[in-house]
């Protein structure tokens, strides 16, 4: 019956968006900056790129952008186990795949181009991840490892902060309390005088959690501050620190106690911009930090561990690139990127007595460059070369090849085809840390070739894009004959399928838009779906507004031999008593299904929540 339902709901799609064409000026061409560095249009781009804007991200009220992402990225799945809250230990959610790849480190979270992981572990953290920060975020389906090296062998997810374009201050506030005990609230503060702008932000979120054990909580405090040298030069810094204190109840067939996480992460950087049309780069330094302090807890009945694990890690890095148009039609790009990263990580025994046994105390460098050759040919074509060079101290040299052309059959129309590589080396935890650890591994790598047709009209736009991706030497943990674990190049994947993606303005009042993905596995992978069909649909009529969203799951495989097929429906209604004053209700689930994305951690029935928005 699902699959019925996601049939009749696609071909809908078509019908809605038979209209006029745009004018060549049509303001829903689409500036962005992952995928090149520079801003550049998406339509001029061979990739597949999905822009979330801060208006779609907030019309939920979520704290965090990745429950969105989910709804409106067509081929991107995430995990979760609970109200609140993802974790970062055994039994941690909030595990990112697009098109089936993912696991671990190899989909790389950026925040304004900085990327975002633990030092050691190489994993993002994706509870750090909040919509206050985002003015947009930028998703680039497939690989993005020539711009931005190792981790990005899957893609790019890349959170666009504030900002503030005009003089003034604005602030906005939001306070919310629903199910389970959960509270939520924040505030963000930008302004501009002058040539000075700066955007500050606050956030608190707590749940009691839908199961015993699984309490949440997380603060999160963030500042960018830029300054307009000239028209022409920027100075930009910015800062985030966030900290929670989560517990993982473990999977109910063996439920856990004092499986507890108190996690701290910072970071910071500070970058120089220049923009003179023809030219424009950045040069940033950043620095990346976290500490942890997790107690794996026990079973009922067993025996509390006589230690915890902490580590502190780090990533350092500068980033610099300069692009430049030396004639009519052509932009090349140029760029280097360096990194320092690792940490040290120890068991600490609980009765201080015993001396702290250490796991890991190490630190890795990596460093690359690359150059972008995009050329017009004439006015329907172009084409788009590049290579990256870059070297690990341990994996050694990985050469990166990306190639692509771009026609415009129409002055709304694109048709996209693309060839390239992607590639993660080994993190610190799979050559040094823990039994199967193995400092001899080699580079994961991944090939994808996509072809791609997007059309804009007078009232939407219509994607739709096929791929073939084949990864080989991929790190897996094989037991030996001597009985020991160890982590090996051994695995392989063929991954194909297709995505489609389009909105629609039915009236003043009315909206839709959907996306629908199917993804083919010859082997099965945990985390990822068959199938990911969305429907949204947004009505406003003066003072209210109502977001409405279906997401049907298929054959999401949450173990080897285990699918999991489920339909959500979630809605959000709101109400301006005054220009400053917004009510709001909202409720997920409302079908109350059974389900669950994260084996032996089924998520909670229909929840709700209700709160207010003030602007000022």
């Amino acid at each position: 019956m699902s699959k019925v339902l996601t049939l009749l709901a696609l071909a809908t799609i078509p019908a809605c968006l038979m209209a006029e064409e745009f004018p060549k000026d049509s303001t829903m061409a689409q500036l962005v900056v992952t995928g090149t560095r520079n801003e550049t249009l998406a339509s001029t781009l061979p990739v597949s790129l999905t822009v979330v804007n801060h208006e779609k991200l907030q019309e939920n009220c979520r704290l965090s952008v990745l429950p969105t992402l989910t709804e409106q990225v067509p081929g991107l799945f995430g995990t979760s186990r609970g109200v609140l809250g993802y974790g970062v230990s055994t039994g941690a959610a909030g595990n990112l795949k697009v098109r089936g790849v993912g696991s671990g480190a190899q989909l790389l979270v950026l925040i304004d181009g900085q990327p975002q992981y633990a030092g050691l572990m190489g994993h993002p953290i994706p509870d750090a991840y909040q919509t206050m920060m985002a003015e947009r975020v930028e998703v680039l389906r497939g690989p993005a490892s020539l711009y931005y090296g190792s981790n990005a062998m899957a893609g790019v997810v890349n959170i666009v902060t504030r900002q503030m374009k005009q003089d003034g201050q604005k602030t906005d506030i939001q306070l919310g309390a629903g199910s389970y005990g959960t509270l939520q609230g924040e505030a963000v503060n930008r302004a501009r005088i002058g040539r000075f702008s700066s955007i500050v932000g606050l956030s608190y979120q707590r749940t009691d959690g839908h199961r015993p054990n699984s309490n949440f909580e997380q603060e999160t405090g963030f500042i960018k501050l830029g300054y307009d040298l000239t028209d022409n030069w920027q100075l930009a810094g910015d800062a985030n620190l966030t900290h929670f204190n989560a517990s993982n109840p473990g999977p109910v067939s063996a439920p856990l106690l004092d499986n507890d996480s108190k996690i701290t992460r910072g970071l910071a950087s500070f970058s120089v911009q220049n923009d003179y049309g023809k030219t424009s780069g950045s040069l940033r330094g950043y620095y990346d930090w976290g500490h942890h302090n997790i107690d794996d807890g026990y079973t009922a009945g067993g025996t509390p561990r006589a230690y915890h694990y902490l580590h502190n890690d780090y990533i350092a890095g500068i980033t610099w690139y300069q692009s430049a148009s030396f004639f009519q039609g052509n932009r090349v790009t140029v760029g280097l990127d360096w990194q320092h990263f690792g940490g040290e990580a120890w068991n600490r025994y609980n009765d201080k007595t015993t001396p702290s046994a250490t796991l890991a105390d190490t630190t890795q460098n990596e460093v690359g460059a690359y150059v972008d050759f995009r050329q017009e040919v004439c006015s329907w074509f172009s084409l788009d070369a590049g290579l990256r060079v870059d070297w690990h101290n341990q994996a050694g040299t990985e050469l990166v090849p990306q190639g692509g052309v771009t026609f415009h059959p129409s002055g709304n129309s694109d048709l996209k085809a693309i060839v390239s590589k992607g590639f993660r080396n080994p993190i610190i935890r799979e050559m040094y840390m823990f039994p199967p650890r193995n400092p001899n591994l080699e580079p994961e790598r991944m090939m994808n070739y996509e072809l791609s047709y997007a059309q804009r009209f007078q009232r939407g736009h219509l994607g739709a894009n096929v791929f073939l991706i084949k990864g080989d030497n991929l790190i897996n943990t094989v037991m030996q004959s001597t009985g020991r674990p160890l982590n090996v190049n051994t695995g392989s994947f063929t991954n194909h399928g297709f995505e489609l993606n389009g909105d629609y303005q039915l009236s003043d009042h009315w909206s839709l838009n959907a996306n629908y993905s199917y993804l083919h596995m010859k082997k099965a992978i945990e985390g990822a779906p068959e199938s990911k069909f969305y429907l949204g649909a947004n009505y406003t009529c003066g003072r209210f507004a109502l977001a409405m969203g279906m997401q049907n799951i298929a054959g999401l495989y949450t173990s080897a031999t285990t699918k999991e097929n489920f339909t959500l429906l979630n809605a959000t209604a709101s109400y301006s008593i005054l220009p400053e004053l917004t009510v709001y209700v909202k409720g997920d689930n409302l079908l109350a299904e059974r389900y669950q994305t994260y084996a032996g951690f089924p998520m909670p029935k229909a929840t709700f929540m209700g709160g207010v928005r003030v602007s000022l």
